[in-house]
């Protein structure tokens, strides 16, 4: 159970590291605008903030990498505080900015912390 885990929290990881990369480095590029359907206009007027977020995103990666390397209980507590803000953070994105972000960031969160409090 502990690798099912620690494989949930790497695709987890990984997946607010592609979030990073569309917001930071490819907002007003052809597949960052298809990432969130923006027309040029749009991605342009909105592109400090997606960077801003893409950075919060990175944050969230950064941590969950850091607690697959640390040692428990610091590995294992600090894998439960950012897959629990990975949540939070989907959760609030979907009653604010599309509901797909609950399916797309909340559930795979979710999953993950489940597998990691199965496997302690």
């Amino acid at each position: 159970m502990e690798i099912l885990a620690d494989v949930l929290v790497a695709l987890v990881a990984a997946l607010h590291v592609y979030i990073l990369v569309m917001e930071m480095f490819l907002w007003q590029k052809k597949p960052g605008m298809s990432f969130h359907g923006f027309a040029p206009e749009m991605a342009r007027a909105t592109a400090a903030m997606a960077a801003n977020q893409g950075l919060y995103n990175g944050f969230l990666a950064a941590g969950l990498v850091w607690g697959l390397v640390a040692g428990d209980p610091t590995g294992f507590r600090v894998q439960v505080f950012f897959l629990v803000c990975v949540i939070v953070a989907g959760v609030y994105g979907a009653v604010t900015a599309n509901v797909r972000i609950l399916a797309a960031q909340a559930l795979p969160g979710a999953l993950a912390l489940a597998a990691v409090l199965a496997a302690r």
